[in-house]
């Protein structure tokens, strides 16, 4: 999930980061992990049961679900890089306060590769990350007992993003460096399988300053119907349908940004009618129409980001459960931009920014009740952590930024 122009910030460009992960140990060869350091019981005991398909959460971490106010900690991962200087050494386990957003810090779960992007599994029982370096892949891990269930190939370079299928049979990734998108089916027991379809990004050609397709992510509209992949290199989102018996891709629709937008972040609005786009080269925003009935995406015109003067690289748009406001992550100008979301979602107007406390937020996410947002703040190695007014949808500080070596990704739970 890093930028592909290579201008970044001096050091954490997509293109010097894939240089530094080069010659990595193949991932299908991890060795089983070490138990992690401290431990400590914070993860619920999962459901008996699956709940039914119709009363599934969204799969992406980015999407709140109404929920009762919970007590008591709650678990939270944070996702880095392994093989770059100063990384972590797996996915960091740690538990937040719901109240305060106070983080404490549990743990590591060792023996995972470059752990960068994190999702949740529907049921809530498992935790799927990509591994991204040259030889791609994803693990699956079991919550209740940290235990690795698999690790399977996407067939492809740099996976950057991964989704479940709302129906929590598929496990959809996308592989940056490669320019492709990745299907693998899900066993009851929450395990990946070998892929069932990889699909490369052919066409249209580059845009401007690429030098091939970026595939940046993959998920479910919120109808179901079909899978979405944004890809930054193309200048493109790619609509597909999947088969759910077989598990293959079938391309139906493309919707173009201008060209050298360099199209990152895709979220849904609660309406299921539009969708807002996060354009990370050209450092704007863009609101899209949606066709349920086709998957036909319609983009808007480009939008401010409210960044001031500098480079800056937008990365992670969210919408709140409510669909009222929608928060995006600038790296460069180190804020989080504001907006208000009017017409049913057709319209974004921007209300502000605050400061993030950190350096390069690469991804920001909802608490599962939508009260917190993490942000996770890649060159200052820290977590931020945000109280959301419900009414007003300002964010407040909560405290101190969490400690958490070449943060890129956080996961409450």
């Amino acid at each position: 999930m890093g930028s592909g122009t290579g201008a970044a910030g001096g050091g954490w460009s997509r293109r010097r980061l894939v240089g530094a992960l080069a010659g990595a140990a193949a991932v299908t060869a991890l060795p089983a992990p070490a138990p992690p350091e401290n431990a400590a019981a914070d993860i619920p005991t999962p459901p008996d049961r699956a709940a039914p398909a119709a009363e599934r959460p969204s799969a992406e971490p980015s999407a709140p679900h109404t929920a009762k106010k919970p007590s008591g900690p709650q678990p939270l991962y944070f996702g880095t890089y392994t093989t770059v200087e100063g990384g972590g050494t797996g996915i960091g386990l740690a538990t937040y306060d719901p109240a305060s957003g106070r983080i404490t810090g549990t743990g590591t779960l060792t023996g995972i590769v470059n752990p960068s992007y994190l999702a949740l599994h529907p049921d809530r029982r498992t935790v799927y990350t990509v591994n991204e370096h040259d030889d791609g892949a994803v693990t699956a891990v079991r919550l209740a007992d940290r235990k690795i269930l698999g690790v399977r190939s996407t067939g492809g370079a740099g996976p950057c993003h991964l989704s479940v299928h709302p129906s929590g049979r598929w496990l959809l990734s996308a592989n940056y460096t490669s320019g492709s998108v990745a299907v693998h089916p899900i066993d009851t027991s929450g395990a990946p399988g070998e892929r069932t379809d990889v699909v490369t990004h052919s066409t249209p050609a580059p845009g401007p300053g690429q030098q091939g397709p970026h595939a940046h992510q993959f998920i479910t509209s919120p109808d179901g119907g079909h899978v979405l992949a944004v890809d930054l290199g193309t200048d493109t989102v790619y609509t597909y349908r999947l088969d759910e018996r077989r598990g293959t891709l079938t391309e139906v629709a493309q919707a173009h940004t201008r060209p050298g937008a360099g199209p990152r972040h895709l979220t849904f609005h609660p309406g299921g009618r539009h969708a807002y786009l996060a354009n990370e080269v050209d450092n704007t925003v863009a609101v899209c129409a949606y066709e349920a009935a086709t998957g036909r995406l319609t983009i808007g015109d480009p939008q401010s980001t409210g960044s001031g003067p500098g480079t800056n690289y937008p990365a992670q748009i969210l919408v709140t459960a409510n669909g009222s406001y929608a928060y995006l992550a600038n790296r460069g100008d180190n804020s989080l931009a504001r907006y208000a979301v009017d017409a049913d979602g057709a319209r974004l107007r921007l209300l502000g920014t605050v400061p993030v406390s950190g350096d390069f937020p690469r991804q920001i996410a909802f608490s599962p009740d939508g009260t917190l947002l993490f942000a996770a703040n890649q060159k200052s190695g820290t977590v931020s952590v945000f109280h959301v007014d419900d009414k007003s949808g300002e964010l407040r500080l909560a405290g101190e930024p969490f400690a958490s070596p070449v943060a890129v990704c956080a996961l409450p739970l």
